[in-house]
């Protein structure tokens, strides 16, 4: 994992922000998850449990921006990615799903 952070909100929750290499393969390059979570390992967990079983958070040298907190905090399931910027470039792209990314259905029983 290139870089990983968090940021504990006003109401204890916190947002755990992840740059990780493409579950896709190939030459797609890398992506950033936001998760929104009680706390860090339930953050991590709810990544575990979506198959990215190498996930792990060790310091805080890339903690999610206010834009980034705000992204996963108005999305339903407080689990989005998109592609993580490249060389301090801007990213011009939508959060998504996480259901896009991992190709699971929307609705699971």
């Amino acid at each position: 994992m290139a870089a990983g952070g968090f940021c504990k909100l006003l109401n204890g929750t916190v947002v755990v922000a992840l740059n990780l290499p493409s579950p896709v393969g190939g030459g797609a390059g890398g992506v950033r998850v936001l998760v929104h979570a009680r706390n860090r390992a339930r953050a991590l967990t709810r990544l575990r449990n979506l198959g990215l079983r190498a996930v792990y958070l060790r310091g805080n040298a890339a903690p999610p921006t206010p834009d980034e907190v705000t992204a996963v905090l108005h999305h339903p399931d407080g689990l989005v990615w998109r592609t993580a910027p490249d060389g301090g470039a801007p990213v011009l792209e939508l959060w998504r799903p996480i259901r896009a990314l991992l190709g699971t259905p929307a609705h699971q029983p």
